[in-house]
């Protein structure tokens, strides 16, 4: 049986094998204390980069105050370990007064080592093949370990040399040596051979507890690290570089959610937190309250300052639970290489938290890479406004961005979100849809590996009729990421459009354990208020959030409720925030509650009109004014939109059959038919998926 594979590095004839904590030179292990492997390890992986002595003090003893002595001394180590002599050599380069730099060239490779030929002469059970492997790992280990400590021993014994005349050697088919034969000699040398084999004995005692107290390789991993990337703060506030702090912290997130070892934090999700502690009077943030908000355990946080051509970043690692400082670092850069920020941060975060890549995440991290710098900024400005909900900015801002650097993935895939966004909520129309789905299709012929790209496509899928197409680009995201919380978040969404509502709520909470606050900002889970699950639908809506379409879902969850007073209250406040689609439809009931039944239905068609005359295909919107026409006595405009709802592929079948706000309609002949063709689409979805 194969280890699964590793990351491995090679340079000049060594090997250094971070899984197995083994340095090797032409196949033959080299003896290094652990800390003087951490030491290598951390050169090898930031090769060609200056490491300064406090970063090299904070990662290497991350747990303690130490000298820079000790650092010396580690060096020194790998130094005789790599066959340098001392003051630097061919690897790793003193810089004065600064640190030191790898300077060697280490490619990382990847291999599977295969176990030992030999096994034990007995077949452990199942549940005890970890433990019998790690136990193998172990005790060839410590053979190495003797060998280097015999060596010791008999290099002090090298003057008792002619004491040792014969040594019986064992038979070429023998398992075990013969007893050495050892020739009369003074009493002295016979003394101190007395003491050689009493010492023996107890190195093989040591050794032997050793194997058996050391930590086991096959205990659990620890849990995966969860990480906020918190947004930057201007030192020198200027609404011409006020964009950086949210939109160089996203940029980061969107680099680190490649890496399946790390739970990254969405940025609006890590946005909405910092603002609403802002709005307490808090200067910054409060790490503790943070973490706790989050539910993180590291957080990245930093500052930046842009002086004419100059920017300075100071960025730092946080380990929150431990208060430590895991990594620290200033970044300073001309402004025309901020494209180049991502990508050494991201770097720098996973030395800080020691964590290894798969093959294909090494690939994805280093693919696609931003090359032109207006077009980078570009991209960030369209970040910064799609968060401020300001889409027509944000696509002016991504359109440069691609004109400027057609070949990056990025700034298609965020693109596609702003045209999805404008089409959906600002009645854009299927002309704007049809150019979000190209952007996506561009983003993913680009790098195939896109996730948010796919997240999107799907969304879009889902909003346009096309549910059964979302759920495979779901599945193929999760089958690579499967803690990826918006992709669990979205294949919910899929699931009750298409009426799959326990499979939906399934999803949802999945996504939330992984990431409470996953879509807080900006969904509703509508699955509870689908099933009947009202209380909970009202409890899973985010607190403090005043956004105009979660001000909708609150109110119309108190209209479920029959909570009449409460639903109206929201209904007239999101529609005052922001008179959209959803919004429109909230003031339609707010003013049907008031008996003004005419003004209600003149807002219902006046959202009919718009939907029209865009071109959306929005089936669930569309299906919430087929319930404002049902309530309002409408019922040929009820039956006219619903009908437009199921085709549109919004076709929750076991919704339909027990929403009370369709009662009025259950009488009339066709909508026993509009059932009947939500029933049969949902029942074939059902079928592919599961």
């Amino acid at each position: 049986m194969a280890k699964p594979a590793s990351p491995l590095y090679e340079f000049g004839p060594f090997r250094l094998d971070p899984a197995e904590r083994l340095l090797t030179r032409t196949g033959q292990p080299v003896a290094l204390t652990p800390k003087a492997f951490d030491t290598l390890l951390l050169f090898v992986e930031n090769q060609q980069r200056l490491l300064t002595k406090d970063e090299l003090i904070a990662q290497i003893w991350p747990d303690s105050f130490v000298e820079e002595s000790n650092l010396a001394q580690n060096v020194s180590a790998v130094r005789r370990a790599l066959g340098e002599k001392a003051g630097g050599g061919h690897y790793i380069e003193t810089v004065p007064k600064r640190g030191y730099r790898f300077v060697g060239e280490a490619k990382q490779v990847w291999a599977q080592a295969q176990r030992p030929a030999a096994r034990p002469a007995y077949a452990p059970a199942q549940g005890e093949v970890g433990k019998a492997e790690a136990l193998l790992d172990l005790n060839a280990q410590a053979a190495v370990e003797t060998d280097e400590i015999s060596s010791n021993i008999a290099d002090a014994f090298a003057e008792d040399a002619p004491a040792l005349t014969s040594l019986s050697s064992s038979s070429p088919g023998s398992s075990l040596a013969s007893p050495p034969t050892l020739t009369a000699q003074p009493s002295r040398t016979s003394d101190r051979l007395k003491w050689f084999g009493l010492g023996m004995a107890a190195l093989a005692l040591l050794l032997a507890g050793w194997v058996f107290t050391r930590p086991n390789k096959s205990a659990p991993k620890a849990e995966r690290p969860r990480l906020a990337v918190l947004p930057l703060r201007n030192l020198k506030p200027a609404p011409e570089t006020d964009f950086l702090g949210f939109s160089l912290a996203d940029a980061i997130i969107t680099k680190l959610n490649y890496v399946s070892a790390l739970t990254v934090r969405p940025s609006a999700i890590v946005a909405a937190s910092v603002a609403a502690a802002v709005k307490t009077g808090q200067a910054e943030p409060d790490p503790q309250t943070i973490s706790r908000e989050l539910n993180v355990d590291k957080l990245l946080t930093g500052t930046f300052l842009k002086e004419g051509d100059d920017l300075r970043i100071h960025l730092q690692l946080i380990d929150v639970p431990n208060k430590q400082v895991l990594w620290a670092q200033p970044l300073d850069l001309k402004y025309d290489r901020l494209l180049t920020v991502q990508d050494r941060v991201t770097q720098q975060v996973l030395a800080g938290l020691r964590v290894n890549l798969t093959p294909i995440e090494s690939e994805q991290l280093t693919r696609n890479a931003p090359r032109n710098p207006l077009a980078y900024e570009a991209y960030l400005r369209g970040l910064d406004a799609y968060q401020a909900a300001d889409y027509a900015r944000a696509i002016s801002d991504l359109e440069q961005s691609t004109t400027l650097d057609p070949e990056y993935a990025g700034a298609w895939a965020h693109l596609g979100r702003a045209y999805t966004a404008q089409a959906s909520f600002a009645f854009g129309g299927r002309t704007v849809y049809q150019q979000a789905q190209q952007a996506y299709e561009k983003a993913l012929a680009l790098n195939p590996q896109e996730i948010e790209a796919r997240i999107f496509l799907a969304n879009l899928f889902t909003d346009t009729g096309r549910v059964e197409e979302a759920v495979p680009q779901l599945r193929t995201v999760l089958k690579t990421n499967p803690a990826h919380a918006e992709a669990h978040w979205e294949l919910g969404y899929a699931y009750r459009f298409g009426g799959l509502l326990p499979e939906s709520i399934k999803e949802g909470e999945l996504a939330r354990q992984l990431d409470p606050h996953v879509k807080l900002n900006s969904s509703a889970f509508n699955s509870y208020l689908y099933a009947g699950q009202y209380d909970k639908f009202l409890q899973s809506l985010p607190p403090r959030n005043d956004q105009a379409f979660i001000v909708f879902y609150r109110g119309f969850a108190h209209y479920y409720l029959n909570q009449r007073t409460q639903a109206a209250e929201h209904f007239d406040r999101a529609y005052a925030l922001d008179p959209s689609l959803y919004t429109q439809i909230g003031k339609a009931l707010s003013a049907g509650l008031s008996n003004q039944t005419a003004q209600g239905i003149s807002l219902l068609r006046d959202t009919e009109r718009k939907l029209e005359a865009g071109g959306v295909i929005e089936a669930e919107g569309t299906y919430k004014v087929a319930q404002g026409y049902a309530v309002l006595g409408e019922k040929p405009a009820a039956l006219r939109l619903l009908r437009r709802s199921i085709e549109g592929g919004f076709f929750c079948y076991p919704y339909f059959i027990s929403d009370p706000l369709l009662e009025n309609l259950r009488a009339e002949a066709s909508y026993a038919q509009l059932m009947d063709a939500a029933k049969k689409r949902h029942e074939a979805f059902k079928q592919k998926f599961f």
